[in-house]
């Protein structure tokens, strides 16, 4: 018979038995949570292989390497020190737990209480006994003599308070996401929609800003596959911008409960989210038409919503023409083109006639107000009124939204409020500052949806994404510069230029913007098209059919690039060209680049150039020092693309310190984007066969002559007063460096060079420049250039008197 025991042992006991339960419990969840995650990385390895990130394959080593760390001390017999994790049976044991450390008198806090508490029950039982035997009285309450209670919360292992608070958050969490989604006013339209979508297979719907439909018609289309046994069937919605396709997954992810990448992810140019579990998956409309190269028929997708077709990107009407011909031989596939404009009977003609739905959307009270007159500086202009406002309406609420035109401006704006905020100190409330434009990282991306603190107003600036790709939540005031930019592509000329376009709301604004198709170089689309059968150009069902002339520059681009023969046929030059996803001008310079032995250094600087805009940041009040750190990455001879090529290099030997770039006035943000884009176009470039070699000293004729095989469209001429240029063969334009180039000062500017961009500003400006030797332009493309072009021209003419007269750039 076991010995007799006290109330004391028996509570202690109890305590012990409840700890060890929960604890080994936990212990296996964590465990089994570990288990799964590394058994999704193995599957995610054979599936995507090669084209992982090392940072993604580090991240799979180390939980696969702390599974097995774990695994192996399970196995250890570690009685003799340290801790036992002791099954709640063998409570009478209890001394082994942490017996070098536990002191013979020691008493928790705890256990005071339990003692405390005990010794009150038996006092109160001993009374009892006393009472029984004694004549009866009447009882009147005596507050010192009152029971003392104590929430069990209170008494609660501190590990269990927290798993118990972080299970009611959730709890919550749940809840509040819950009834968010069904606040929606889509939600009053699900039966409704869920009814059309089974009786047709293409549906447009039309939903306008915060109606909820780029959030629940996905999970609604799930839903409808699920019911009828069809678990397996994708659901893939497109965005015409990356911003809103990682906010898209990120919210739809929460509402579901999921770890983003599993049921719900989402796919970008560089970036995959997901994995073979993902059944809702958000893209970018460039990338689900890169799709079509490996999945002509989408064999795994059961829907496709085309969300904010309105905004007519080139991608999306492409898509519209490939998925009108897929719809005639799957008929299960169901089609959803969704608009938050009403431009919707456009789009059910195009299919066919199909039926069309209106949602309407959350109407609140606006007010407009116009400048009063002109504004020479928009920028100024905007900042100035962001202020006005903040301070004009100190005891209102509401964020403020600030629409600018791109990277640049905003990263200027916020630059500007920030200093001024600090100027003001407390006698203006506080104000956050958030940016909001595409190469932003999603996590920053994410912060515009956080709450601002009471008290606190936020200030987004942001590019058109947020018209109505987004709803922010909170915002009662909107600035809107009345600028944009847009890509434009001139035929006559063959130049593609990033033009900032003024608009008068009240004069000549358009209630939508012209089709991109119109308006844009049509290389990669061509390439693409004709990479996955598509050969009768003429007779494509664009919902706006591009110019003749425009096809037809593009084919004779492709056809120099050596991407077509002269039948129109897709080259094995323009299989491998359309397999990056890049413009087909740089995919050339990669091919070539690898004959030269220079396709590492090609790699960086082709990295660098998309993200060349955002390299810098520079505080007013240190200009001269940022200017000085340019200066130190400058490389003669190679331009802004031996600037780069030093910057990422230099900061490769720092092993990516981002207090390096800091000190260097570099945005630590933008070089770890351009290190990303670069560990994914080098995987690529193996696929198709390309290996980068051991880097070494630059070679400049090399990287001149890889660059020349892709840019040389984009060859310019010094004119006579040594200022300015004149395009080659693209119309003779007149043509300026652009001042944040490295060789803008007229001591640097070469005879002749090549350039990445057009931006049209106060001037046409030339981005990203390169010089180069004149003979390149017939050695490299003979079909565009003739000896008898670069004569006419005089290599060796005399420059006009000046600050501007320079010889070559040897």
């Amino acid at each position: 018979m076991p010995p007799k025991r006290n109330a004391t042992e028996d509570l202690s006991d109890l305590r012990q038995r409840s700890r060890f339960d929960y604890l080994a419990k936990r212990e296996a969840l964590k465990l089994a949570e570990l288990q799964k995650d590394v058994e999704e990385d193995e599957r995610e390895k054979e599936r995507f292989g090669d084209r992982l990130s090392k940072r993604e394959l580090k991240e799979m080593e180390q939980r696969k390497e702390t599974l097995r760390l774990t695994l192996e001390r399970n196995q250890i017999d570690d009685t003799n020190s340290g801790f036992f994790m002791l099954d709640s049976t063998l409570t009478d044991k209890s001394e082994i737990l942490n017996k070098r450390n536990k002191k013979e008198n020691y008493k928790s806090e705890v256990q005071l209480w339990e003692e405390e508490q005990t010794s009150k029950a038996k006092a109160a039982q001993g009374q009892r006994a006393v009472r029984e035997t004694e004549d009866d009285y009447d009882f009147v309450f005596d507050e010192q003599t009152a029971i003392n209670f104590v929430s069990d919360g209170n008494i609660l292992d501190p590990e269990k308070q927290r798993l118990q608070q972080h299970l009611d958050e959730a709890e919550k969490r749940a809840k509040d996401i819950s009834d968010v989604r069904k606040s929606l006013p889509i939600h009053a339209y699900k039966k409704e929609i869920l009814e059309a979508v089974d009786q047709f297979q293409t549906l447009v719907l039309t939903a306008e800003t915060g109606s909820g439909k780029s959030s629940q018609i996905p999970q609604y289309m799930l839903e409808y596959f699920r019911e009828r046994g069809e678990k397996d069937k994708v659901v893939l919605c497109t965005q015409p911008r990356r911003v809103a396709a990682i906010s898209l997954a990120t919210r739809v992810a929460e509402e579901h409960g999921t770890r983003l990448g599993n049921e719900v992810g989402y796919t970008i140019r560089f970036e995959d989210k997901t994995t073979e579990k993902t059944r809702i998956k958000y893209l970018t409309d460039g990338t689900l038409l890169r799709m079509f190269l490996t999945q002509p028929d989408l064999p795994e997708v059961g829907c496709v919503i085309l969300d904010e077709a309105h905004e007519r990107t080139l991608a999306t009407d492409i898509l519209m023409g490939l998925l009108l011909d897929i719809v005639k031989f799957r008929t299960d596939l169901k089609i959803i083109v969704s608009s938050a404009t009403l431009d919707a009977q456009g789009f059910s003609k195009y299919w066919n006639d199909c039926p069309v739905l209106f949602v309407p959307g959350r109407t609140y009270p606006v007010t407009t107000y116009f400048a009063s007159q002109p504004e020479a500086n928009y920028l100024s202009a905007a900042i100035t009124t962001t202020w006005q406002v903040h301070i004009g309406a100190q005891d209102s609420k509401g964020d403020i939204l600030v629409f600018l035109t791109g990277q640049d401006e905003i990263e200027t704006a916020q630059q500007s409020i920030e200093e001024t905020k600090l100027k003001l100190g407390n006698r203006a409330k506080e104000l956050i500052c958030l940016p909001l434009y595409s190469a932003l990282p999603p996590d920053e991306q994410q912060k515009i949806f956080v709450p601002a603190a009471p008290g606190v107003r936020k200030v987004i600036l942001a590019t058109n994404i947020a018209e109505t790709s987004l709803t922010i939540d909170g915002v009662a005031h909107v600035i809107d510069t009345g600028y944009s930019k847009e890509n434009l592509y001139s035929e006559a000329t063959g130049l593609d230029s990033l033009v900032v376009n003024p608009h008068a709301f009240m004069n000549d604004m358009p209630a939508t913007s012209l089709p991109e198709i119109t308006r844009v170089n049509l290389c990669s689309t061509i390439l693409l098209l004709k990479s996955i059968g598509v050969n009768d150009l003429l007779n494509f069902p664009f919902m706006t059919p591009p110019a003749p002339e425009a096809i037809a520059s593009s084919l004779e681009t492709l056809y120099c690039l050596g991407a077509l023969d002269s039948k129109g046929a897709v080259t094995k030059v323009g299989r491998s060209l359309s397999e990056l996803p890049i413009e087909p001008k740089m995919a050339k310079a990669l091919l070539v680049a690898e004959k030269f032995g220079s396709l590492s250094h090609v790699l960086t600087i082709i990295s660098m150039i998309g993200e060349s805009g955002a390299l810098f940041f520079a505080p007013k009040d240190k200009k001269l020092h940022v200017d000085a750190a340019k200066r130190r990455f400058y490389i003669k001879g190679l331009g802004d693309y031996g600037s780069y090529l030093s910057i990422y290099n230099q900061w490769k030997e720092t092993e990516y310190d981002g207090m390096w770039a800091k000190e260097n006035f570099l945005q630590a943000k933008t070089l770890n984007r351009v290190r990303n884009v670069r560990e994914q176009l080098e995987k690529l470039c193996e696929r198709i066969g390309l290996t980068p070699e051991d880097e070494g000293e630059p070679d400049h004729v090399a990287i001149k002559k890889a660059f020349t095989s892709g840019y040389f469209a984009n060859a310019a001429r010094m004119s006579r007063d040594g200022q300015s240029y004149r395009t080659v063969k693209s119309g003779n334009q007149t043509v300026w460096i652009h001042p944040s180039s490295w060789i803008h000062e007229p001591t640097e500017r070469p005879k002749w060079l090549l350039y990445s961009e057009l931006v049209l500003t106060s001037k046409e400006f030339m981005r990203s420049v390169l010089p180069i030797e004149p003979e390149y332009l017939t050695e490299l493309a003979p079909f565009y250039f003739k000896d008898s072009d670069i004569e006419k021209l005089g290599t060796n003419k005399k420059m006009g008197k000046g600050p501007g007269k320079v010889g070559v750039d040897k």
